[in-house]
């Protein structure tokens, strides 16, 4: 499979090639920086004690990665993911029973950030812009 061509850092000025990515290694922190101080703490988000609680129960509950039940095999899910991105919305923040699944951490950090990237695969419901909550 041929490789593609290394592309310039899109940073403003930045002559760096970069292999894979949008930007050099210099400039990728200083843009997860920027990124992370626009989001807000995992607290300002809604991941606080209240979170944490119903986490565990959600997990007691429900101990199988979901995604490696699917492709038939067994691993201890330690990841509870909103299926469909909260935004701030706490309605699906907080709605176990449609809009929560549970996960291992390769699914997690690798397999669902990439189908949530790329708008579709297992698990991933895009809503419509301006949409309201999805009825079950």
């Amino acid at each position: 499979m041929p490789r593609s061509a290394p592309k310039p850092c899109r940073h403003p000025g930045c002559k760096a090639l970069v292999k894979s990515g949008a930007y050099c290694d210099a400039h990728r922190k200083e843009v997860e920086k920027q990124y992370d101080s626009r989001r807000g703490s995992s607290s300002q988000r809604g991941y606080n004690s209240r979170w944490q609680k119903a986490r565990e129960t959600f997990l007691r509950r429900r101990p199988l990665c979901k995604m490696c039940e699917d492709e038939g095999r067994i691993t201890a899910a330690t990841i509870v993911d909103h299926i469909i991105p909260h935004r701030g919305d706490q309605d699906l923040f907080w709605d176990t029973d449609n809009n929560w699944q549970p996960l291992c951490k390769l699914h997690h950090d690798k397999v669902k950030q990439a189908e949530e990237k790329s708008g579709q695969g297992r698990g991933v419901k895009s809503p419509a812009p301006n949409a309201s909550r999805p009825v079950a």
